[in-house]
């Protein structure tokens, strides 16, 4: 399934500082970044389990914010994209 991980960690002190670092480490193992704060991530269901339990650990629900979207894969799903950024096809051919 392809996942949306979304997330807003208060840096405003050196502690918040370190967990958005975390944070963004926990989501680049997993997924692709497509924004500053946005990931998409090609998992199952047993993957999904573990990014969110990664996730919630290293967050500060008083003062953070986190979402996950589970995006449908169903027929007429579609991403249109702007701008200079392209994704990866994570469906395609991996070439090394």
């Amino acid at each position: 399934m392809l996942v949306l991980v979304c997330y807003d960690v208060n840096t405003e002190t050196s502690a918040g500082r370190r967990r958005l670092r975390r944070v963004a480490k926990v989501c680049e193992s997993t997924g692709q970044r497509v924004q500053k704060s946005v990931f998409e991530c090609q998992v199952d269901v047993a993957q999904f389990e573990t990014l969110e339990r990664r996730l919630l650990a290293e967050i500060n629900p008083d003062q953070d914010c986190l979402r996950l979207y589970r995006m449908p894969q169903t027929r007429g799903f579609e991403v249109l994209e702007h701008g200079s950024f392209k994704a990866v096809d994570f469906d395609g051919p991996l070439v090394l």
